[in-house]
């Protein structure tokens, strides 16, 4: 009787350190999420941030895409002359309508 109450002693000093660090492991709990208010708390910090970058691109987007081009057609008609451009199209024959000045 003896052995065995020593020998049950001796489990229990084993296995009870165990058994206290599982227990608290298992007692400890993560904190819940804040789910009340997430989305709006969200917008308020993402919505001037998009709001801001996407003025940014437009803005670069005109003075690098859109202006040039602009400028690019504007010295591109100033020296355009449609009756010329007609009448070169015409002499090679293009138009079914209109017979070059040869024939």
């Amino acid at each position: 009787m003896d052995t065995s109450r020593r020998l049950g002693q001796t489990i229990n000093s084993v296995y009870s350190p165990l058994s206290v660090k599982v227990v608290s492991v298992m007692t400890m709990s993560l904190p819940k999420p804040v789910m009340r208010g997430l989305l709006s708390k969200r917008l308020r910090f993402h919505l001037p941030i998009a709001f801001t970058l996407s003025v940014v691109a437009a803005a670069v987007f005109k003075y690098t895409v859109t202006e040039p081009r602009k400028q690019a057609y504007a010295d591109f008609y100033k020296q355009y002359d449609a009756m010329k451009e007609f009448n070169a199209m015409k002499e090679a024959g293009i138009f079914e309508s209109v017979r070059p000045s040869g024939e």
